[in-house]
């Protein structure tokens, strides 16, 4: 199996919005998300994030069909929910580059491709300029879920051996629809950082 990893911006970012949502909402249905997603929704939300000055998708391909991808763009201009505990602790919003979601189809996953998503928006972030940090947030789940599989192992080792800490007490909150709810609840989501 042969595949690719590269940074997208401008039209190619656009163009490949379309498989952004798919694969978000295949990825995000499977524990710890348990995101019920529609095609509407991934809409609006592809919609703002291309929008987004300085944003960038980093594309795993396949030959020619995108099977992963992550996001990356400026604090500044995202979602205020993810915003909003930084500006509470003072953080200066313009020197933090946000690490959106990173989705990949399970075939593809153990081959380095993880490091690659982060590896193309740290050095992103970095050719952008004046960001001093890189920042994303994990959705927090309680350990006794009842949809929590046996054999779940948290990312929280992979992100440390990136270089990222959590940030004790920065915890936002982000609401979507879980599998088997009939309306949107909040998720905690705990935010991780390292300097760039």
């Amino acid at each position: 199996m042969s595949f690719s990893v590269e940074p997208l911006t401008g039209d190619a970012l656009v163009a490949a919005l379309p498989d952004l949502a798919r694969l978000r909402i295949e990825v995000f249905r499977d524990w710890p998300y348990l995101y019920d997603g529609t095609l509407d929704y991934e809409r609006s939300y592809m919609e703002k994030f291309s929008k987004s000055s300085g944003a960038v998708i980093v594309a795993a391909r396949d030959g020619d069909r995108i099977v992963g991808a992550a996001t990356g763009s400026p604090m500044v201009g995202h979602a205020d929910e993810f915003a909003e505990p930084f500006r509470q602790r003072g953080y200066d919003m313009a020197k933090l580059f946000y690490c959106g979601e990173s989705v990949l189809s399970k075939a593809y996953r153990g081959r380095g491709i993880g490091n690659a998503f982060f590896e193309h928006r740290e050095a992103h972030a970095r050719h952008l300029g004046d960001f001093t940090h890189s920042v994303f947030c994990g959705v927090v789940r309680p350990t006794n879920h009842p949809m929590r599989p046996k054999e779940y192992v948290p990312l929280d080792a992979f992100w440390m051996k990136r270089g990222y800490s959590k940030i004790d007490g920065l915890v936002g909150s982000f609401e979507w629809l879980d599998i088997g709810e009939t309306k949107k609840s909040a998720k905690a989501m705990q935010f991780w950082m390292k300097a760039l």
